[in-house]
């Protein structure tokens, strides 16, 4: 018994598509079924049916099916769905949306070769930095035909991966402040505090640049985090995105980010300040925070809901560019964090446990871009000691 019926492709055209029961394979004693799609018509969608069914009732046995690179592609990610967050889920269907599926999406699995998989992959080394995960994430379907017997071989395990060469001169690693410029962003935070009352930003930026942590992990602080005696903040969850853009609150992916650091005084204060700030606000938009049933949001929007991690950007611009202040990402507060740690003289390890770096490499690489006035120090401590 065969259905037919159409369905809505990843890119928004409709295309037909059959499951069929082809009969009993005398080798192995199992039922055969079999199922095909990207069909532009029904009729050509029977045709199909039509030939598949004379072929296994003139040879007894499963005609192999040649599929494209999307069929397999949608297999594997039902799969896959169930393996991962819902938040890594999305990030890779967008990948695949954007560039994987236009590059592969229409041919025929068996049919993609090495050099077309090179091709491929020379093209985005131009256009983009992420080449190499993006063609990472195209090998896993290649990686699923092979086990499931649709091909023999990955193509793109014998593809080279270009390599990027070292611009003379170029900075890539500026993305964050030193003691100096951080001292002026603040000031700007406070003029800005003072003209538009603002303190929720305020507030936002000084604990990024004060705890190293993540945005995803502010976003996620209740007021339950904050232990103002001890002075600490658990960091044990982090705001993310998952399907159709849902804001959620998710564990953090590895257990190193699960941790307690201590925070100094100045920023006891400046969220003491802020909680009876967002009590007033959070009032006068109709919200008690006594009467709260859940842990109250540390930094949430005026209905009292997660704030969207896109505003973080829009307040940072805004200030940068009114200012005149060298330009950041918010991730780069987390750098600029871990960068005066280092001029402070804190350890490797002492940073990777406060930034809860799973791997002591990404905290390595971070001391490796320690601010240009860490690096002249160190010249000047090495000739005070040799007293020339």
């Amino acid at each position: 018994m065969a259905n037919i019926k159409q369905y809505t492709k990843t890119d928004g055209t409709s295309a037909w598509k059959f499951n069929v029961y082809l009969g009993v394979d005398p080798l192995t004693g199992k039922e055969t079924r079999t199922n095909r799609q990207g069909f532009h018509t029904k009729k050509e969608a029977q045709l199909e049916l039509a030939r598949l069914q004379i072929e296994f009732d003139k040879h007894g046995k499963k005609t192999h099916v040649n599929r494209t690179y999307e069929d397999v592609y949608s297999a594997w990610i039902d799969e896959y769905r169930n393996t991962v967050k819902e938040s890594t889920y999305v990030k890779t269907v967008g990948y695949f949306k954007h560039h994987i599926l236009p590059a592969f999406g229409a041919y025929r699995i068996d049919k993609i070769t090495v050099d077309y998989c090179q091709k491929i992959v020379n093209n985005w080394f131009k256009v983009f930095k992420k080449y190499q995960s993006v063609m990472n994430y195209a090998s896993l379907v290649f990686k699923y035909a092979v086990k499931h017997g649709m091909i023999d071989r990955n193509p793109v395990d014998l593809i080279t991966y270009p390599r990027r060469e070292a611009v003379i001169g170029a900075n890539e690693h500026e993305n964050f402040y030193d003691k100096k410029e951080l001292r002026m962003f603040l000031s700007a935070l406070d003029q800005e505090d003072a003209e538009h009352g603002n303190y929720k930003a305020d507030t936002l930026f000084r604990v990024l640049a004060f705890t190293g942590i993540r945005k995803g992990e502010a976003l996620a602080l209740t007021w339950d985090d904050i232990d103002f005696q001890q002075r600490t903040i658990t960091i044990n969850k982090g705001l993310t995105r998952g399907e159709h853009a849902r804001l959620y609150v998710q564990t953090p992916k590895t257990k190193n980010s699960n941790r307690i650091i201590d925070i100094d005084d100045n920023t006891i204060r400046v969220f003491k300040q802020w909680q009876i700030r967002q009590r007033q606000e959070l009032f006068m938009f109709g919200y008690n925070v006594n009467d709260n049933e859940q842990p109250q949001l540390i930094f949430c929007n005026n209905k009292n809901e997660y704030l969207s991690p896109s505003r973080l950007r829009t307040w940072l611009v805004h200030i940068i560019k009114k200012y005149h202040l060298k330009y950041i990402t918010v991730h780069g507060f987390r750098h600029t964090h871990a960068s005066i740690l280092f001029e402070a003289g804190a350890s490797l390890k002492q940073v990777q446990e406060r930034l809860g770096h799973s791997d002591i490499k990404t905290t390595m690489n971070v001391y490796a871009h320690v601010s240009k006035h860490a690096k002249k120090d160190t010249v000047d401590k090495f000739m005070k000691y040799l007293d020339l």
